[in-house]
């Protein structure tokens, strides 16, 4: 099971919903008091493109922050790293996070082949003056109960979190509280909030923290209460959707979400409310999953993934 992959088909009814005239223009004004950045990740909305065209992307359509690709990066001499320092520089940016490349899901062997390689990885976006990772975690599992997941979860995330620590990296895990993959596995694992917290204590390496995700933190039955008892440290990325209409809580499918406040299913003010009031600092990026938006060339999947964003910021305060 991946939940990166889907083949589901959706209508473009809530991309152009998001697109369509709104307050975008007092976003900023609105929004004076936040720290977070719109953060550009072209995988998340279909866009292909190397780390010099993302960088040209977030530039273009008025994103703040760009994702890192790790092992691009960790390739880099010096003088092409200082080279595309500047340029971020230049055109205004921060860093994002970076995606984990060690896939500790799977069997000992593929987790130890790539732990090796994250050293390497791990010194470049610290010369790239990167500072997150992150990864999500699968809330199931057929074979391990959750006692056993979370000792391998613990004992595995432990030596990545201690590799990126030293390099001053913090290292996010985010919690799927979808119903239905919950229940797509014989043992349920962690899928909320409080349980992806157990598990950053658990593991103990001091660096690391959640990747907080509107979608799950509603399909969890989080709330905003729950978010104000964070401190900004304890969130290292979040993802901004919501969810298609006309279709129960329980029964929503991971792979056929919305772009933020496309819908209105899930209540964001309160979300991005709670996140100013914590005064979280990082990166928010749209996941939306959303096929129709996949389809469309880079500019206008660009312009409508940051509009979108600049809409549910203009609704904070």
């Amino acid at each position: 099971m991946n939940r990166r992959s889907f083949v589901a088909k959706t209508t473009l009814t809530g991309l152009a919903a998001t697109v369509a005239s709104g307050p975008l223009a007092m976003a900023q004004s609105r929004s004076v008091k936040r720290k977070m950045t719109i953060n550009l990740v072209c995988g998340a909305i279909g866009v292909k493109a190397s780390q010099e065209r993302a960088i040209e992307l977030a530039h273009e359509y008025g994103f703040e922050s760009v994702e890192a690709h790790g092992p691009y990066l960790s390739s880099l001499g010096t003088k092409e790293m200082q080279s595309l320092k500047k340029d971020v520089r230049s055109k205004n940016l921060v860093w994002g996070t970076s995606g984990l490349t060690v896939d500790f899901r799977k069997d000992r062997e593929t987790f130890e082949n790539g732990l090796k390689e994250l050293p390497q990885i791990a010194s470049g976006l610290r010369r790239a003056g990167v500072k997150r990772v992150s990864t999500w975690l699968r809330p199931c599992h057929n074979d391990l109960t959750y006692n056993q997941n979370f000792k391998q979860h613990t004992e595995r995330l432990r030596a990545v979190a201690s590799i990126l620590g030293d390099q001053g990296l913090r290292f996010g895990m985010e919690y799927v509280g979808t119903t239905t993959l919950l229940v797509s596995m014989k043992y349920p694992f962690v899928h909320t909030m409080a349980e992806a917290l157990e598990l950053a204590n658990a593991i103990g390496t001091g660096n690391v923290g959640i990747v907080l995700d509107s979608w799950h933190w509603w399909q969890a039955g989080d709330s905003v209460a729950d978010i104000e008892k964070l401190k900004n440290s304890d969130i290292v990325l979040v993802d901004l959707n919501d969810a298609p209409t006309g279709v129960e809580k329980q029964q929503q499918m991971d792979n056929r979400r919305e772009l933020p406040v496309a819908t209105g299913v899930i209540e964001v003010k309160g979300f991005l409310d709670a996140l100013v009031k914590i005064g979280y600092d990082g990166p928010v990026r749209a996941e939306p999953f959303n096929q129709p938006l996949r389809n469309l060339d880079d500019a206008p999947a660009c312009k409508a993934t940051v509009d979108s964003i600049k809409k549910a910021f203009a609704m904070i305060g």
